[in-house]
C-alpha cells in the first residue's frame, strides 16, 4: 500500500487525491497556528521554494488535538499561513491525527511509521514524515527536527 489511496479536503474544501503528487518526495506534516513550533512553517516554506523545481512537495495538514494549538476555521488557518509565513505549500482542512477518527492518511502513517518505542500515536503537532518518490513512507521526524535539518535526508531522495 502506498499513500496514494487517500484522499484529503484542501482548506478551500476541495477533494484532493495524493495520487496529484505521484512520483514526488513528500514531506507530510500535522500542523497548528498557535504552537511553539509554529515558527517551522517558515523554514518549511524555506525548504519547499528551495527543493521544490527539484521534485519535494510539502503538505500541511492542520490539527487542534495538541492544546487546542489550531482553533480556527480552514479559512483562517490560510490567512495566518499566508500573511505570517507566506506559505505557498498545499494545506489541507483540519484533521485529527489521533484516535478513533483520526485521517486514515495518518492511521497508514502512523502505523508504517511508529515513533520512539514503537508508540504509533502522534505526540505533538509538526510531527513530520518523509515519503519516497513511490509513495513509500521512509521516515518519521519529531516535532523539534527543524525543517533546515531534514534537507539533507530529502536531497537524497531526489
Amino acid at each position: 500500500m502506498t499513500i496514494y489511496k487517500f484522499t484529503a479536503t484542501s482548506l478551500t474544501g476541495e477533494k484532493v487525491g495524493l495520487e496529484t503528487w505521484r512520483g514526488r518526495v513528500l514531506l507530510i506534516v500535522n500542523t497548528a497556528s498557535q504552537c511553539g513550533f509554529t515558527p517551522q512553517y517558515e523554514g518549511l516554506e524555506a525548504l519547499y521554494k528551495k527543493l521544490e523545481p527539484e521534485g519535494l512537495t510539502i503538505l500541511g495538514f492542520p490539527c487542534n488535538q495538541f492544546g487546542g494549538q489550531e482553533p480556527g476555521t480552514e479559512a483562517e488557518i490560510s490567512q495566518f499561513c499566508q500573511k505570517n509565513y507566506g506559505v505557498t505549500f498545499p494545506m489541507f482542512a483540519k484533521i485529527e491525527v489521533n484516535g478513533p477518527h483520526a485521517h486514515q492518511l495518518f492511521q497508514y502513517l502512523t502505523g508504517a511509521k511508529p515513533g520512539i518505542l514503537g508508540t504509533e500515536a502522534i505526540k505533538w503537532n509538526f510531527t513530520k514524515f518523509l515519503i519516497d518518490r513511490d509513495g513509500e513512507p521512509l521516515a518519521r521526524f519529531a516535532p523539534q527536527t527543524k525543517p533546515d535539518a531534514l534537507e539533507e535526508p530529502i536531497q537524497k531522495l531526489l
